[in-house]
Formats: structure tokens, sequence, C-alpha cells
């Protein structure tokens, strides 16, 4: 499997700075052609790397309630759950999940009712308990420092290195730590797959 290399990391960086940087621009900040550019792009995007090109909305400039921290104790086992819960709730915009089972968001609580707002998202029973912090700033600033690639193996769940492999089905891209592990993998997946074409 091959890596991410300066290059890449210089595409990364101006994207994260404008995700809707012409090609033509980066092209000329990175030395590459534009299609050299869009070529590396649709590579990162199928690697998982980029997952997509969002907006980002300065909510400071919308009155619409009270930007809040909450950091809340789930019961063990349900951090996933209230997680992936959280994180389609409409005034929640970034969602965190600690080792110990904490999930940390930060959202804007209408009238700053943040029990209302858990009530609509989550299963109460779940939450042991939760505390709530008043933000008076917030700035997101996601970025690269030297970071190498390091997908997570299908099968194993191993960090998949340089001599991995990778595979396509169905259109999906999977990265596998070793051949065995890839062997396997698709060998359970053809087989799930006769079992529902049978």
């Amino acid at each position: 499997m091959r890596g991410i290399d300066d290059t890449d990391r210089q595409i990364l960086r101006l994207l994260l700075e404008d995700g809707r940087r012409p090609y033509s621009d980066i092209a000329e900040r990175v030395d590459l052609s534009p299609p050299a550019v869009s070529d590396r792009v649709d590579r990162l995007q199928e690697l998982g790397l980029i997952r997509g090109f969002t907006v980002d909305v300065d909510r400071s400039m919308l009155r619409e309630g009270v930007p809040v921290l909450v950091d809340v104790q789930v019961e063990p086992g349900n951090a996933a759950a209230v997680r992936s819960s959280l994180s389609t709730a409409e005034t929640v915009e970034h969602v965190f999940t600690t080792a110990d089972e904490h999930v940390v968001f930060t959202a804007t609580a209408p009238e700053a009712d943040v029990q209302s707002l858990l009530d609509d998202a989550v299963e109460m029973a779940v939450i042991e308990e939760y505390t709530v912090d008043l933000l008076a700033d917030t700035s997101w600033n996601p970025s690269l420092g030297n970071a190498e690639l390091a997908p997570s193996c299908a099968e194993c769940g191993n960090t998949v290195t340089a001599e991995g492999e990778s595979t396509k089905l169905d259109g999906t891209l999977y990265q596998f730590c070793c051949s065995s592990c890839q062997s396997r993998f698709v060998e359970q997946y053809e087989q799930l797959r006769e079992g529902v074409d049978s």
C-alpha cells in the first residue's frame, strides 16, 4: 500500500485552509498539473483519508441559542451509541469520545436548555450524569503535522503499513496489514455475498 508523501500533505493542508480551492491553484503551489492534483485527491478520497468537503459555519454570527460544552458520562458500553446519536443532532457541532467513555460535545443549546437537547438526541437511561460549561469562544483548526497514513486492517484491526495490501470490493476500498488477512476477509466477503445472492 502506498502511503502519503509530502506533496499529499501539502495538498491536504491547502484543502484544509479552503476546501473550495481550485485544483489549478493547488497545482501551482505543489508544482504538479491540475489533473495530477485531481488524481491525488481522488486517491486520498478512495483511501478514506478525505471523507468529504464541508462548510465551516461561524455559529457565533447566528442567533439561535447558547454555545455550550457538555461532558456526558454514560453507562459502560454505551458511548458509541450516544456519540452516534449526538452526531446527527441538528445543534451539535463536534462530538468526542474519551477513553473512559465520556462523550464530550459542543453545541448551541436553544434557550440554554441542554436537558431538552439531550432528551431529543439520546436515550437518557444510559446517561449517568453530565456537566455543562458555557463557551466564550471556539476555534477549530484541524492540522496534519507530519502524520503518516495508518489505516486499520479491515480483518484484524492492526495498523496497515506500507507493506500492507488493499482490495476494492463492490466499490469500497478495504485495507489489510498482510496478505493472510486480505485472503480471509475476501473469502468471508465472497461467502456472504454468495449467501445473499442465493
